[in-house]
């Protein structure tokens, strides 16, 4: 039997592994808009404790819209709380392949729903987010942020 060589198993662990450290979704992603397909706002996502986690961080202008807008139809904890700054994201784990079993809150309607994320496979600078209410669940692709 052949003794592996210390380099050759740093390698294959690297390779093995290399996928999952590139894929990684924290930092900052552009949401859009289900409907007018316009840029909605930046959200970052973040780790705390082994979770993920995501908060908004600016809005872009839409026509219509108050100054600093609120929460106002969130019933938990995040009613009337400024949507600049709102934790939308919270305590998801991470499978090995993605990240689930958190919730996510829809500001506009004040739903919460659980959430999985992970990034597109065929572009990289896509994530997927997919709410589920039951066994309905819709998708959306937010943008990776350039600064």
């Amino acid at each position: 039997m052949k003794k592996i060589n210390f380099w050759t198993l740093i390698v294959f662990t690297m390779l093995f592994f290399g996928k999952s450290f590139s894929q990684s979704v924290v930092g900052k992603w552009i949401t859009i808009d289900d409907e007018t397909k316009k840029k909605k706002s930046v959200v970052e996502l973040y780790k705390s404790d082994g979770k993920l986690y995501g908060k908004i961080v600016s809005l872009y202008p839409r026509e219509g819209r108050e100054e600093n807008p609120v929460c106002k139809k969130c019933t938990d904890d995040r009613k009337n709380k400024p949507l600049v700054g709102l934790q939308i994201v919270r305590g998801l784990v991470w499978d090995g392949s993605e990240w689930e079993d958190g919730t996510i809150v829809d500001p506009e309607n004040g739903k919460v729903y659980t959430v999985k994320i992970w990034r597109d496979e065929d572009n990289p600078d896509r994530l997927n987010v997919r709410g589920y209410i039951g066994i309905f669940f819709r998708t959306q692709q937010w943008v990776k942020y350039e600064d």
